[in-house]
């Protein structure tokens, strides 16, 4: 099979340190081959509320953390707006390489296909397992797709808790990086102020 599964790569006892070793070492898919390393989650070790999102981008392939180029830098600037300490938060992806393509000296991020985010899924698996977060954010349709198992519409699931296997509460929003994506400053706004009251949301939830 082209894209088997991440699940002989896991570790045998299952932690968050064991896993981000074990994590180098996936060749569940293709993807490792073209990205600098894997980049696993990072957060609360007993997180009350996961986010996971798509895939680590440039930035985050290079430095090995999830979460710290433009896309990362939003959403902590939209959790200090909605209040939610990152004391309660691991934040992580549903699938660990960046998936790209080069263009002259530039890598483009390309989304991850079904295959993909399924041979990654026993890694998010793990690591939700092991949180056992009390809320579950999807940051985007492909978060979403993994959680869910399916494939699923921002539209059809934005606004309200979901149950999934590992959460009663599992809520679906847009990623940071389509608010960056946003044609015009008027709709990144919008975007972004939209954004922060599902996160005020997922806040009130919490208390």
């Amino acid at each position: 099979m082209p894209f088997p599964t991440a699940e002989p790569f896991l570790p045998q006892r299952i932690t968050l340190p064991a896993m981000r070793r074990a994590v180098q070492d996936c060749r569940g898919c293709d993807l490792y081959k073209d990205a600098t390393q894997a980049v696993f989650g990072a957060g609360a070790a007993h997180a009350r509320c996961v986010f996971v999102g798509e895939q680590p981008g440039n930035e985050e392939d290079l430095a090995g953390e999830p979460f710290v180029g433009p896309a990362g830098r939003l959403l902590a600037r939209a959790l200090d707006d909605a209040a939610l300490s990152r004391d309660d938060i691991y934040l992580t992806n549903a699938v660990k390489h960046f998936k790209n393509e080069q263009i002259g000296h530039r890598r483009k991020h390309k989304s991850p296909n079904t295959p993909e985010v399924k041979a990654c899924r026993p890694w998010l698996e793990q690591e939700l397992r092991v949180t056992r977060p009390q809320i579950i954010v999807c940051m985007g349709v492909t978060a979403a797709k993994s959680l869910f198992g399916r494939n699923v519409t921002l539209k059809e699931l934005r606004g309200t808790f979901h149950l999934t296997e590992f959460s009663e509460q599992t809520f679906v929003t847009m990623h940071p990086s389509a608010i960056l994506r946003s044609p015009d400053d008027e709709s990144r706004h919008a975007n972004y102020e939209a954004f922060v009251k599902d996160l005020r949301f997922v806040k009130a939830a919490l208390q």
